[in-house]
């Protein structure tokens, strides 16, 4: 009952995998044949050729940029700590230059800072006059959510933008001529108490599961030639008939056991696609399912392998051609990312991508949380997030964020946004795997 839940309207994407917030060491098994593993420095110049092309800059600037969007976090933590009575928001901006932008309450002004992180200084810029707090937004959504839901003919998405510090309301195209000259918004904010936005959404969000194709693969013979279980790979399985694909996330561990994420909205039941290290030969390993967490804030399983031989490396894959690893050092919570970080994820879809969260209190639309969505889901900018791409690693650098749960797209199909569960959500008891 719970997997047809979860799975909502959603039998279009594929599923998701899931890191942990805290970590158990472990030793990386050696593998022949296996992929290339990254240097922290590796990874970060990796990323960093994807920030130049996006923003435009040069390739040591964009070296710097990212070095100081992980060093700067202590600093914008603890001045949400100093302004938490006032706080509406935090974003960074790229463009034209790149700064931190605080958005308070109030019309009190606070002289602007700057903080030196990953070897440059970076002007933090203290804007005045929102009318709501983000917890005020946020209680909003929470106290409301049901009366918003309830009003429209499709359950619209709703979160927080901390760059303006409004709720938006993301109506499904269908539903647009309710907000004609501004009185679904105007009805909302009355509700509410909190400025609200419109955004017209043109297709209805879903999870990221897929119909896969069969794929050749063998069954390791004796002796066992077996590598090792990662994030960012295939794992498959079948349901009623039909075989989904779906995409591990982090490898876990409960202190006992070993194991690998993925979403909940995935088959029970899967096997990973892997490599044996002697000729490069896909095979496919048994996964058993543990459990399964689902509802409003979660969308994660744990699933172990059956097989003797297969081991874990806290790696995850971090190029389209898994050629590439990284090692998982440590975790970002959802608290401290800000909109507009720069973030990446592997999808067995797409690949390798990077782009900006855009909202990091995001409950989607329509049902796909056993029910509605909890405000707890960070939404990331397009344009690269298909089918297929669920349970995805999102990470920066080697810092694990979340697992890809699912997307919003628009009506040519292109992706608006797509969203993940924060590493901080994993199930109890199982955490991260690291180096």
């Amino acid at each position: 009952m719970l997997k047809s839940l979860i799975r909502g309207t959603a039998s279009a994407l594929l599923a998701v995998a899931l890191g942990s917030a805290s970590a158990a060491q472990v030793v990386l098994p050696p593998a022949s044949g296996a992929a290339h593993v990254q240097l922290p420095v590796d990874a970060l110049m990796q990323d960093a050729a994807e920030y130049a092309r996006r923003f435009g800059v040069p390739f040591d600037e964009a070296l710097r940029r990212l070095r100081a969007q992980g060093d700067s976090v202590p600093a914008t933590d603890a001045l949400r700590e100093t302004f938490k009575d006032r706080w509406a928001g935090i974003a960074i901006e790229h463009l034209p230059t790149y700064r931190i932008v605080v958005l308070l309450t109030g019309t009190d002004p606070v002289p602007d800072q700057q903080v030196v992180a990953g070897g440059m200084t970076v002007p933090i810029v203290f804007r005045t006059g929102a009318t709501a707090t983000r917890d005020a937004v946020l209680a909003a959504i929470t106290t409301y959510q049901a009366k918003i839901r309830d009003s429209l003919p499709h359950p619209p998405g709703l979160g927080v933008d901390q760059r303006t510090g409004e709720l938006v309301v993301m109506t499904a195209s269908a539903d647009a001529d309710l907000d004609r000259n501004g009185e679904l918004r105007a009805r909302i904010a009355a509700m509410t108490g909190v400025p609200v936005r419109i955004d017209v959404v043109d297709r209805p969000p879903v999870d990221m599961q897929v119909e896969a194709a069969p794929v050749v693969t063998q069954v390791a013979p004796a002796p066992i030639d077996r590598g090792a279980i990662e994030g960012g790979a295939r794992v498959v399985g079948t349901v009623d008939g039909k075989r989904y694909a779906c995409t591990t996330g982090f490898v876990v561990s409960d202190g006992m056991r070993n194991g690998v994420v993925t979403a909940a909205h995935c088959p029970d039941t899967l096997s990973y696609v892997g490599k044996r290290p002697s000729d490069g030969s896909r095979e496919e390993w048994p996964l058993a399912f543990v459990g399964q967490w689902g509802w409003g804030y979660q969308d994660v399983q744990v699933n172990v392998a059956t097989a003797p031989g297969v081991a874990y490396a806290p790696l995850f894959y971090a190029d389209t051609a898994k050629t590439l690893a990284r090692p998982v050092a440590t975790w970002r919570y959802r608290t401290s990312t800000r909109a507009g970080d720069f973030v990446c994820h592997r999808g067995e879809r797409t690949g390798y991508s990077c782009a900006v969260v855009a909202m990091v209190d995001f409950a989607p639309a329509g049902d796909l949380c056993g029910g509605a969505c909890l405000p707890t889901w960070v939404a990331v900018e397009g344009p690269t997030c298909k089918a297929g791409d669920s349970g995805a690693p999102v990470f920066e650098g080697t810092t694990a964020l979340g697992l890809v749960k699912g997307g919003t797209y628009r009506r040519d199909g292109t992706c608006l946004f797509y969203y993940y569960m924060s590493t901080d959500y994993l199930p109890q008891g199982w955490t991260l795997l690291h180096r």
